[in-house]
């Protein structure tokens, strides 16, 4: 069933100044045959258009336990999230999200399907999340980690999670494992500000 677009609020686009193409000072106007203001270049015609970034990750479970990493980054530096990060060009959102895994957590992985597909259109993200296997207890978390831990089911630091994508990410799987059915689930959250 279709349901009607939630009305989240929407942020100015990214823009630049300047043309990638010729270095000249671009305008913000709507192209001949299009619907939406975009960066344009005046001197060599060039559009510029300005899409989503997606943000690729895992949700790794060893037997009774889920792996989690404590950012050594901004934004919610010390606070809990799944490996995850921005999808690279050149690479696929299962590649992206593999990566993601190994260079936050270090974990031995195995994935199995899409699990979440999370729309943010107030920060211009798409957030993508694979269920995968961890083949090993064994760590080498990366720069961007503090620590990487499994945590058993019944002590996910709710309270300490860095993002509402991964808490409700979390909140699928928990629902799932229960019913024992496990299913892709694609959603929208809105995000005004910080949380």
């Amino acid at each position: 069933m279709n349901q009607p677009a939630p009305d989240f609020y929407h942020p100015a686009p990214r823009t630049q100044q300047f043309c990638s193409q010729c270095g000249h000072l671009l305008t913000r106007d709507t192209p001949p045959d299009d619907n939406r203001l975009r960066d344009l270049c005046t001197h060599c015609g060039a559009v510029h258009y300005q899409n989503p970034r997606n943000v690729v990750g895992v949700l790794p479970i060893l037997g009774d336990q889920v792996l989690l990493c404590r950012r050594a980054i901004q934004p919610r530096h010390g606070k809990w999230t799944l490996p995850a990060g921005f999808m690279e060009l050149g690479e696929t959102t299962e590649e992206g999200a593999i990566r993601e895994n190994q260079e936050e957590s270090g974990a031995q992985i195995q994935v199995q399907s899409l699990f979440t597909v999370i729309d943010v259109p107030s920060v211009n993200q798409v957030h993508l999340y694979y269920l995968a296997q961890a083949l090993s207890p064994d760590l080498d978390p990366g720069i961007e980690t503090l620590e990487a831990k499994f945590f058993d089911l019944d002590r996910i630091p709710w309270d300490e999670l860095a993002f509402r994508t991964v808490s409700t990410t979390l909140q699928h799987y928990l629902q799932d494992r229960e019913h024992g059915i496990f299913a892709t689930h694609h959603y929208a959250i809105d995000i005004r500000f910080p949380d």
